[in-house]
């Protein structure tokens, strides 16, 4: 495009406790920035448009599939409210790729706040280079966090900030039932926007073993997992920092630790939150961490669908089984000072009604791949765009998958 000086950009990561140290672009590139509507600077991305320094010996193409899914979950993510990168546009390449078998290949127009992960500051600090690492530091403190730049210690406050976002950012996924999949430290965004859409998905029955990910095979990125899956990446980020923060390597170290251990103070405050008010709970009490693990218990006893068990309790609903939990939600409840109305009102603004379940994810997928039809898909981002509004029209969206319809097992498409 006129102006633009596109590139592919370099980065390392951690992949499930491994160091690679160079990994990159390898079938992205970054076309540019742009201002949007509200005078916020955005990056264009192309995913899937072909080879570049960082393809390894992979071809640098997307298949349709893993396009359409990060589509239609980046945008139910941000229909939830969660911060995440956008999908543009999904266009067919006319390409066949192969991966599996022979695919249908597309490019994906990813639009975030940056790309700038966790492992691009791995990158450099991997190799020594101290003033690399302080530039870019300094770009994302000018970029995302500007007051963190202005701190007494700016380093410091910028690994703070991640910290923070993160534990946020986190917290908002299990609310919902997301699991990320495949947490490295290359895919964890310093924006605190969710990025990367493989192997992701949605838990049906609540479990908070369960893992969809083809490659995660020892549970690492669980869903119950995740929030010390990110403790561990921002711990690798703090590592990069150290250099910056203080030239004595042992008050660098002893600063940073202080601020990663907030971490999990941070987390446990925004899951409460969230699972407050999914509860229908405006009011702290001393008591409702352990009332909302009850339910959680007993939701895992019954084999619970997590979605619809959440939303039914917008209609003073539970779960079977879960009658003696009921009478103490209903005695708690009763302490807040609200209408029945208006607290079931709230509770319908933050329990969805519709996710992008995995079966439905991969019935539109099918059909794009195998006949070329989106009409399936344009139904299904609809409804998912829309997840606190009740649909008659497209109930049978809500439902659960059948025993038959289950989908076991997601892949990342590289």
């Amino acid at each position: 495009m006129p102006g633009a000086e596109p590139i592919a950009t370099a980065y390392a990561g951690h992949q499930f406790g491994y160091f690679v140290p160079q990994l990159g672009d390898g079938r992205a590139i970054l076309l540019g920035e742009v201002r949007d509507v509200h005078g916020v600077l955005r990056e264009l991305q192309l995913k899937g448009s072909g080879r570049t320094p960082y393809s390894r010996n992979g071809d640098g193409r997307a298949a349709l599939g893993p396009v359409l899914r990060e589509y239609l979950v980046s945008e139910a993510m941000h229909a939830l409210g969660i911060a995440t990168t956008r999908s543009l546009a999904a266009v067919a390449s006319g390409e066949t790729v192969y991966r599996e078998g022979a695919l249908p290949g597309a490019v994906l127009t990813r639009v975030a706040a940056s790309h700038v992960r966790v492992g691009t500051f791995q990158y450099f600090a991997a190799r020594g280079d101290v003033e690399a690492t302080r530039r870019l530091a300094d770009y994302c403190l000018a970029r995302h966090y500007p007051a963190a730049s202005r701190a007494e210690q700016p380093y410091l406050a910028l690994l703070a900030s991640v910290v923070e976002r993160q534990a946020a950012l986190v917290a908002h996924w299990l609310s919902v039932g997301f699991i990320h999949g495949v947490m490295n430290t290359d895919n964890m965004a310093i924006s605190g926007e969710t990025i990367d859409f493989g192997p992701c998905a949605f838990l049906d029955a609540y479990d908070p073993a369960t893992v969809f990910s083809s490659i995660d095979s020892r549970g690492r990125y669980a869903y119950g997992n995740q929030a010390h899956a990110a403790a561990w990446d921002l711990a690798r980020f703090g590592e990069t920092l150290l250099p910056l923060i203080d030239a004595v390597p042992e008050r660098a170290a002893e600063a940073a630790t202080a601020v990663l251990e907030g971490f999990g103070a941070r987390f446990t405050q925004a899951w409460l939150e969230r699972m407050r008010a999914k509860l229908g709970l405006a009011v702290p009490e001393p008591g409702d961490a352990d009332l909302i693990q009850a339910l959680l218990d007993a939701m895992q006893r019954t084999g619970a669908d997590f979605t619809l068990s959440f939303r039914a309790l917008c209609e003073d609903r539970w779960p079977e089984g879960a009658d003696e939990w009921a009478a103490l939600w209903q005695a708690r409840v009763a302490h807040e000072d609200r209408s029945p109305d208006e607290r079931r009102a709230g509770m319908r603004r933050v329990n969805p009604a519709y996710i992008p379940r995995n079966h439905r994810v991969e019935e539109v997928i099918a059909a794009a791949t195998l006949r070329a039809d989106y009409t399936p898909f344009r139904r299904l981002l609809e409804v998912v765009t829309h997840p606190y509004e009740e649909q008659p029209a497209h109930a049978a969206y809500r439902d659960a998958p059948r025993s038959e319809e289950r989908v076991l097992h997601t892949f990342c498409g590289t």
